[in-house]
């Protein structure tokens, strides 16, 4: 061993009692190798499972986002659909409209609802959509009370704010 490396010799420790290499007091506990183990193994224990939840709460983030993208490209491929359906007036936002398909299969929208055709319209209709600001379309119930004014119903913010 080199000269500036002090060993216990097995005598009595004559300096600080912080620098001891065995406890000065009887009220000290006894430095076992298998408590610091222990502690070790504890520690070990306790730091995986704090990891272990965090990166769960990460991994429940992600699948939440992801099916938070998955319903925006949903919706917007919705949106785009309903934009390349047959129209002969121009689309204004706030108004409804009523889309309705044709036996070969096209879409087309109209002003019209299914109750005002009382039966006369040969297409079958699909739903009766609000084309919104922001040039998204939303699907609106005959008695919708938003058909006056133009002001999505109180139902209707809550779901978008709850992203439901």
């Amino acid at each position: 061993m080199s000269d500036d490396t002090k060993r216990d010799e097995g005598g009595k420790h004559l300096g600080p009692a912080s620098t001891s290499p065995y406890p000065m007091s009887r009220l000290a506990p006894t430095h076992d190798l298998v408590d610091v183990a222990k502690r070790i193994a504890d520690a070990d224990a306790m730091i995986g499972a704090t990891a272990s939840a965090k990166l769960r709460v990460i991994a429940d983030q992600i699948q939440a986002l992801q099916e938070e993208a998955r319903r925006i490209l949903e919706d917007t491929r919705k949106d785009l659909d309903l934009h390349r359906a047959r129209c002969n007036f121009v689309r204004r936002p706030g108004q409804i409209y009523h889309l309705y398909r044709r036996a070969d299969g096209e879409l087309w929208f109209s002003m019209i609802g299914p109750v005002e055709w009382a039966g006369r319209n040969a297409s079958e209709f699909v739903g009766s959509y609000r084309l919104e600001l922001d040039q998204s379309w939303t699907r609106v119930d005959q008695g919708d009370d938003t058909k006056d004014t133009g002001a999505p119903a109180p139902q209707e913010l809550v779901r978008r704010l709850l992203g439901q």
